[in-house]
């Protein structure tokens, strides 16, 4: 099953080249597009009404952390070859990658951690961040450099550990740790006069005083 739907996608993006560079494209793009939403959330999300988004990027920050931990560590152990040095000749390769294990994909592990965290706190986004990640593993699979198992292997993987961060004592600890870091960085910022500045209650009131 594995070989089959390798083969498929694979010969597929072979044959099609209107796909194959938007594709390669953003594979390419992918792990800088997916650490850069986080890191702009955590520069941007600044006071109250944003602190959601600041923890739901440290949760997804610290999940896609954990995941890609344990998956170094299984594919260590389980030693798996990608499939263009498995089958050198009948699998297309679009771009160099080295021939390091396969299982479980990387991409997919990082991608699925930050997709679900972000989608355990907000549906919408979340769910555009959890098709981001399917794509790029599909796409990963298309250009031969994993097998269809070795992305499923890092989705579950991924998946799994932000359902753990999510579960009430971790997550009670994750937002006090955003909420203590944001604090940090917000005042940092008053200091360098970039930061919103509280207006004085006559001001928010709107009493004048004589």
């Amino acid at each position: 099953m594995d070989w089959s739907i390798l083969h498929t996608l694979n010969d597929f993006l072979y044959q099609h080249d209107a796909v194959e560079d938007p594709l390669l494209f953003y594979i390419n793009i992918s792990e800088a597009l997916f650490i850069a939403a986080l890191v702009l959330i955590l520069v941007f999300a600044n006071g109250e009404r944003l602190r959601p988004w600041r923890r739901t990027a440290v949760a997804a920050g610290l999940s896609a952390g954990l995941a890609l931990l344990v998956g170094k560590v299984i594919s260590e152990i389980v030693d798996r070859a990608r499939p263009f040095v498995d089958d050198p000749h009948g699998v297309h390769l679009f771009s160099g990658h080295a021939a390091d294990p396969g299982f479980p994909s990387d991409h997919a592990t990082g991608a699925f951690a930050i997709a679900m965290a972000i989608w355990l706190r907000n549906r919408l986004w979340g769910t555009v961040a959890l098709i981001a990640a399917a794509v790029l593993s599909i796409g990963r699979v298309a250009i031969g450099v994993h097998f269809p198992s070795d992305v499923l292997a890092g989705a579950a993987l991924g998946c799994g550990a932000a359902l753990l961060l999510y579960a009430r004592p971790a997550r009670d600890r994750i937002d006090r740790l955003s909420d203590l870091l944001g604090g940090w960085f917000e005042a940092g910022l008053r200091r360098l006069g970039l930061g919103a500045r509280d207006r004085p209650t006559s001001a928010r009131t709107g009493s004048s005083t004589k």
